[in-house]
């Protein structure tokens, strides 16, 4: 990271903190690096913004990873990790 950038503070909601414990250490590496990843950039290649909601998404191999982004504070609020077939149902 170079000098002078801000860093992003990255919180996660309850959801996404109960089922990164339960997950094999493989998946949960995977996971917890990209979520890492958002606190030096919240907008990464690859990542889309959700239609209707203030929300984007990355991809972690089949599972995504939903988040808000709070220019004004610096926050990345992850809300969601889900397996793709479950991801958005909630939202």
């Amino acid at each position: 990271m170079a000098e002078g950038l801000p860093r992003w503070t990255v919180i996660l909601e309850r959801q996404p903190e109960r089922l990164l414990r339960r997950l094999p250490r493989d998946l949960l590496q995977r996971l917890d690096a990209a979520i890492l990843a958002l606190g030096e950039n919240p907008r990464p290649p690859g990542c889309k913004r959700l239609r209707g909601h203030d929300l984007y998404r990355v991809r972690v191999g089949d599972w995504r990873i939903t988040y808000a982004i709070e220019d004004d504070r610096l926050i990345v609020l992850v809300v969601e990790v889900a397996p793709r077939g479950g991801a958005y149902r909630d939202l």
